[in-house]
């Protein structure tokens, strides 16, 4: 059999390509040292307990997720973001980020590109509140703004493009950079605090869904750890995410924006994973308010208005619980701190203009808490 010339089937064998350059792996070695010295630094978020009468048999835990060096709960996703893009190659020295965010992502992100020195561009709403605004261009940030929060996606891409830079993408990529088996998120985290308390497994776990991802996390943490919680999403009002969990519509819109500011999406987000999830409860925006401002006045903490669309669903709960007689403990978290939002959810002028009636809802909310009864507000 005649011998075919190796050449004459491969054509021309090319020489081996490296891209290999020490000085960019360096880099991007000391990038993720500083990530995660950041992170070594930050003593866990605590888990404040919620007064309620002890005959109740329900213990009501607020996970803090403020004190983080940002202020939010988003430090966390932040964190993941860059490690997973630094890990991927995608950042590199010099690289320009782009997110688009409507503000405590953005803040964050600002913080850890400023920690590992590269450049950061957040794409948002015109309307976000000014104190996120002022937060993000304090760690270096430039705020790049959008007349229509649905316009993000696209412009972030563009400017991204634009620049040779990487965009970070938080409603794709926030669902899988974050290692839901544990190596400290959240659920991880919640789970260990709880250990020593009288129920340290929990009826629930109550949480908004912006991105998705702690949610995805903390849904899949459940059933790796064959724990028998369940998870709770809470939704504002103009979000996709209840209605398209409801219908089963992976691509349901609304169009519209959020009032309460770092959940809710005009549309079914990527990140958002609905087969997790065990119950979802839309909430009212008056009643996310008023549960945030019910928050502070029982027991001081401010906290923004994420915080009280949580709250509005774990008192729902916790009301279920105690007519089902099931004793237990049900977790949610503070979010974010309530100074980011002096401006609106605590203005009684904004709160006007926005035709909230906070009276009702905070009624009943006092009235639970008084007697243990559950009436919604008509």
């Amino acid at each position: 059999m005649e011998l075919t010339d190796r050449g004459a089937i491969l054509g021309d064998v090319p020489e081996p390509v490296d891209r290999s350059c020490h000085r960019t792996r360096a880099w991007v070695t000391e990038a993720i040292r500083l990530v995660e010295a950041d992170a070594n630094r930050s003593a866990d978020t605590h888990l404040h307990v919620f007064p309620l009468p002890p005959e109740w048999g329900v213990d009501v835990y607020l996970k803090d997720e403020s004190v983080h060096p940002t202020g939010s709960l988003k430090h966390r996703l932040a964190r993941s973001l860059f490690l997973y893009a630094l890990a991927n190659g995608w950042i590199v020295e010099g690289t320009t980020v782009v997110e688009a965010s409507s503000g405590s992502t953005a803040v964050s992100e600002a913080y850890f590109a400023r920690l590992i020195g590269v450049p950061f561009v957040a794409v948002m709403p015109r309307r976000t509140s000014p104190e996120k605004i002022a937060l993000i261009e304090r760690y270096g940030g430039r705020c790049h703004f959008v007349d229509r929060a649905p316009e993000m996606y696209t412009e972030a891409q563009r400017l991204a493009d634009e620049t040779g830079g990487h965009y970070l993408d938080q409603f794709t990529y926030a669902e899988r950079a974050t290692d839901w088996r544990g190596n400290n998120n959240i659920a991880e985290s919640i789970f260990e605090q709880l250990a020593l308390e009288r129920h340290p497994v929990p009826e629930w776990i109550v949480m908004g869904a912006g991105t998705g991802g702690t949610s995805a996390t903390i849904g899949r943490y459940l059933r790796y750890r064959r724990h028998c919680t369940r998870l709770a999403v809470v939704d504002p009002e103009n979000s996709a995410f209840f209605p398209g969990w409801v219908t089963g519509a992976p691509d349901y819109g609304t169009g519209m924006p959020s009032r309460i500011e770092g959940i809710g999406r005009p549309r079914m987000e990527p990140s958002f994973v609905p087969s997790v999830i065990d119950l979802m409860i839309p909430v009212p925006d008056a009643a996310s308010v008023a549960a945030a401002r019910h928050l502070h006045a029982v027991t001081g903490r401010w906290a923004g208005g994420s915080t009280g669309t949580n709250l509005w669903g774990v008192w729902q709960l916790v009301a279920r619980m105690r007519e089902e007689g099931v004793r237990g403990s049900v977790v949610t978290l503070i979010c974010d701190g309530g100074e980011r939002y002096s401006h609106s959810y605590y203005d009684d002028g904004w709160v006007a203009e926005q035709g909230m009636d906070l009276k009702p809802y905070t009624e009943t909310l006092e009235r639970f808490l008084a007697t243990g009864e559950w009436t919604p507000p008509t």
